[in-house]
């Protein structure tokens, strides 16, 4: 591919009807000379935004300028985590540039900055302090490329759904937003980008500095690079979760170097005795140091994340599908299979009802839909009780499964692997090339 200078992107930190923000040094007004310091309220009242309860002079958008490059502004009460069960408000503190413009009702706080000081602040927001290097490495070239391919399509869709109501038919995927105003969010379903919160490590860096400019691709294009938290022993494909679109470079296969990937779990035979086995992978760890390396504080919340088990009442769970999903189906009865990706994560799954039967898909939004916030993974199957009065899920992985498995790689990376071969495990088929310096 040919090369590219460096890219500015925006990064879209947060959306509400107030936001309060503190300026650490001088920030400049681009639009004139002025400039703005200390601690000051952002709030939008008829299209027009306001600053500690004074209209603005530029209506719908304030754009602030860094004077030295050391100049910080902190974000108060940021959501993280925004509907899974860790979510939690804290303040962070960015570099770069500011906006704050006007959508609807709301304001956005937009961050403006090169990609590697994103990146930077993205995978010590991914990634624990502890993490080893090439696992940093790693990290960095997979987030760079999957930004880098989200930018370069314009088409993207926030939800796609497929209904019929009539057929009981209801399926949705979620990829990344259609944003309109920037470029990428900051929350887990773009990529964790908390700031300066957290970038305060020099191994991060000399990860950054060493991968600087190198993406995945396949066939000229630069790769969707995904990633997520644990595999549960085998990758999932793309078409799985999202769009069915078959993409060669994310493929599904059992995750170490010594299983066949000829077994079949898309049988549901086989994927009940896969979930319910301990099956040997880079992600089946229980090491604590290399865990602390790719679970933040909050995310060690969660211990159980290569085999899990959630119990319901059937009361309970159906409670919460039908308040969810906006569809009275009675009290849930039971559950039927339809369809499942290679890694035995379900891609349709039928409820049956005391009302009606509905068949919903894909991956995340089965896991959305029969949790408060969310199960870990659609590689689950279900046991009912004699009396049909308790559900218990029993699952594998946490996570879509799709591309980069993280706490493989951080396996990989502890047993000596470099990170170009933790991308080629991952990345089947793919290239590393170095677009920019």
């Amino acid at each position: 591919m040919e090369s590219i200078n460096e890219p500015i992107i925006s990064v879209g930190i947060l959306s509400s009807d107030s936001i309060t923000i503190t300026f650490s040094d001088n920030y400049k007004y681009a639009e004139n000379d002025k400039t703005i310091s200390q601690t000051h309220i952002f709030s939008v009242k008829n299209q027009t935004i306001f600053i500690d309860g004074k209209a603005s002079d530029d209506a719908k958008k304030l754009d602030f300028i860094s004077t030295n490059a050391n100049a910080t502004f902190q974000i108060h009460d940021v959501v993280i985590g925004i509907g899974f069960h860790w979510q939690r408000t804290e303040t962070q503190t960015f570099s770069g540039n500011l906006t704050i413009m006007v959508d609807g009702d709301k304001i956005w706080a937009i961050n403006r900055l090169r990609i590697e000081d994103y990146l930077f602040c993205v995978i010590a927001s991914e990634m624990s302090a502890s993490s080893s290097l090439e696992l940093l490495k790693a990290h960095a070239v997979v987030s760079r490329s999957w930004l880098m391919a989200q930018i370069s399509r314009h088409n993207n869709i926030a939800v796609h759904t497929i209904e019929d109501a009539n057929k009981g038919y209801y399926v949705r995927y979620y990829d990344r937003d259609d944003h309109k105003l920037f470029d990428v969010c900051a929350d887990d379903h773009c990529q964790r980008y908390q700031g300066l919160t957290r970038a305060n490590n020099p191994t991060v860096r000399k990860a950054i500095e060493a991968t600087r400019g190198i993406l995945i691709t396949y066939n000229d294009e630069i790769c969707d690079a995904r990633f997520s938290k644990c595999c549960g022993g085998k990758t999932e494909l793309f078409e799985t979760c999202w769009q069915d679109e078959h993409k060669n470079y994310l493929l599904s296969f059992v995750d170490n170097n010594k299983i066949s990937n000829d077994l079949d779990l898309t049988n549901e035979v086989n994927a009940d005795n896969w979930i319910k086995s301990q099956p040997d992978a880079f992600c089946n760890t229980q090491n604590a140091k290399i865990l602390k390396q790719v679970l933040n504080s909050y995310d060690q919340e969660t211990p159980d994340f290569y085999r899990w088990r959630v119990v319901y009442t059937a009361d309970e769970l159906s409670e919460i599908f039908n308040r969810k999903s906006g569809f009275d189906i009675g009290k849930i009865i039971d559950f039927e299979v339809i369809e499942r990706g290679p890694s035995a994560r379900i891609k349709l799954l039928k409820i049956v009802g005391t009302k009606r039967t509905i068949t919903i898909g894909k991956e995340l939004e089965i896991r959305r839909l029969l949790s408060h916030s969310h199960l870990y993974s659609s590689a689950f199957t279900v046991e009912k009780s004699a009396d049909g009065e308790i559900f218990t899920f029993i699952g594998a992985g946490w996570g879509h499964g799709v591309g980069m498995c993280q706490i493989g790689a951080a396996v990989m990376a502890e047993e000596g692997f470099e990170y170009t071969q933790i991308i080629q495990h991952y990345f089947r088929n793919s290239k590393i090339e170095k677009l920019w310096n």
